[in-house]
């Protein structure tokens, strides 16, 4: 910390205690002013003590605040209290989730270098890889994310780094984040999972084996949809890198967002033990109706990974995906007849949101693409908000009553 701050209780306070507590607690340092929420600190510079100061920190010999583009309290606090619930020795704030990828992979990876993906990703994930990343002479090829012996084949002598979404979006489907881990370290590559969906209250993928995790604070973390923000954690050597990318490139997190954020760790897991429990019954209720042909959602028995999420999260998430008869034209009707869900793209908000992901998230996708990835024409994408499920089981009977 810079010499400005009085750390007041020190890290070590919290050695030990729960999730809840770090939530709430983890990384705040308060000021001589003795502030009980955290500050939120709009600052573009810091003012130094003296020209030697200011040397010394911009060459990093002595710690304290240089610039916001890389050093703010705010956005400092934040990243310590996601590094506290990962985990994680280290984390990173970026502007987006997207950017937490992009720091990612620029930070650890060269020209030259191979990376494996999962086939099950976000479509924008996708063009980054595909567009950007490729361009720069990095070599990327996809795998189907459940088949652990299609990982093994796909490695080659320069792959580096593996990419996985675990739950996917939009259909759920599950890494074995541990037998993952084990091979990407037995080929000396590091494994690189996408937390978004169940967020570290439902699983930890460092604790499993991962060597960096990332979140879209955008959507649970935030929780309310008002901010755009992302995450990346794991060892700080690593984070060396990611710091060293953000301090030239710039896609940092600004102090209001991050201030934003804190307060969305605050209540993340009775928020996502709302989701989980309305997600249950909503994808247990669709599961029964005859205008659905398959219902995706982990929590379910039928879900082919069921028991691989009982043992890898404590929870199954708020994203039930299903599919209609009628294809296209059937889904849009469904989603149409809606009047209390809101039809946008977005989700891990406290309003249940609604998509066609297969003219939305995954539209840029290729139909060849979108098929391997088992995105159909008749697929539909709930992201269960707090609203009370009787009233969401009306509005989806409305839904199912179009077809």
């Amino acid at each position: 910390m810079s010499q400005e701050w009085d750390a007041g209780r020190l890290d070590s306070d919290l050695d030990g205690v729960a999730f809840d507590t770090l939530a709430v607690r983890a990384g705040q340092h308060r000021s001589p002013e003795g502030e009980h929420g955290e500050p939120l600190f709009f600052t573009s510079s810091y003012v130094f003590r003296s020209a030697a100061d200011a040397a010394a920190r911009f060459a990093g010999d002595v710690p304290g605040n240089v610039y916001s583009r890389y050093t703010n309290p705010t956005v400092r606090a934040f990243e310590e209290r996601i590094a506290a619930l990962e985990g994680a020795e280290q984390a990173v704030a970026t502007s987006s989730g997207m950017s937490a990828i992009l720091a990612s992979v620029m930070a650890l990876c060269s020209a030259g270098d191979h990376i494996l993906v999962s086939r099950s990703v976000f479509g924008a994930t996708v063009t980054l890889f595909e567009k950007y990343f490729k361009r720069f002479g990095i070599q990327v090829d996809y795998v189907p994310l459940t088949d652990l012996a299609a990982w093994e084949r796909a490695f080659k002598p320069n792959t580096k780094l593996l990419f996985v979404e675990s739950p996917s979006n939009p259909l759920a489907e599950l890494a074995d984040i541990a037998a993952l881990a084990e091979l990407a370290h037995v080929k000396a590559a590091w494994l690189v999972v996408d937390n978004c969906f169940c967020t570290p209250v439902l699983q930890k993928p460092l604790a499993l084996g991962a060597d960096i995790v990332i979140h879209s604070a955008t959507k649970f973390i935030d929780g309310q949809g008002r901010c755009l923000g992302g995450v990346v954690a794991g060892r700080a050597e690593q984070m060396k890198e990611v710091v060293g990318f953000l301090r030239t490139a710039g896609p940092t997190m600004s102090p209001f967002n991050a201030w934003v954020f804190l307060k969305g760790l605050e209540t993340l897991r009775l928020r996502m033990q709302a989701h989980c429990a309305s997600a249950q019954a909503l994808a247990q209720w669709l599961e029964q109706q005859p205008g659905v042909s398959r219902v995706y959602y982990a929590g379910l028995p039928s879900h082919p990974q069921h028991e691989l999420a009982k043992r890898q999260q404590t929870g199954f998430g708020a994203v039930v995906s299903f599919e209609v008869a009628g294809g296209k034209e059937a889904a849009w009707r469904f989603i149409d007849a809606t009047r209390l869900i809101s039809i946008t793209a977005n989700l891990g908000d406290s309003k249940t949101t609604i998509t066609h992901p297969g003219t939305t998230t995954h539209g840029r996708l290729s139909p060849e693409d979108r098929a391997a990835a088992g995105i159909s024409d008749s697929l539909i994408r709930l992201a269960i908000g707090l609203e009370d499920v009787v009233d969401l089981q009306a509005d989806l009977a409305r839904g199912l009553a179009a077809l």
